[in-house]
């Protein structure tokens, strides 16, 4: 996705011919936020990501990745990170993963 997630938002929304409010209703908020979301002035509530892969038929993991990917993104951007640290995270993910699974194996 090259747009924002909010832009990607309105551009389905108005792919399906949905008012803000119709879409809001949907997602189960109010349109002045949904219009902040669509212009990048707030984030998108992640707890609503079901319900908007639901109403678009789209795949809950993609809409996800791509929420995710955009709030790391603007995180590294507003921090001024250099490259290295995307290979440092990975890192740090895998271990994280490794001990979740070692002690959730520990606990059974």
């Amino acid at each position: 996705m090259e747009a924002n997630f909010g832009e990607y938002i309105r551009t389905l929304r108005t792919q399906s011919g949905l008012t803000l409010t119709q879409l809001g209703a949907k997602l189960g908020i109010d349109s002045g936020a949904l219009s902040k979301i669509e212009t990048g002035k707030k984030e998108f509530d992640e707890a609503c990501l079901s319900k908007l892969a639901e109403t678009f038929n789209l795949d809950l993991e993609t809409l996800k990745s791509e929420l995710i990917s955009e709030k790391i993104a603007y995180t590294l951007y507003q921090n001024k990170c250099n490259d290295n640290v995307l290979t440092l995270a990975e890192e740090k993910v895998k271990y994280i993963r490794q001990k979740n699974t070692i002690q959730t194996t520990i606990k059974l």
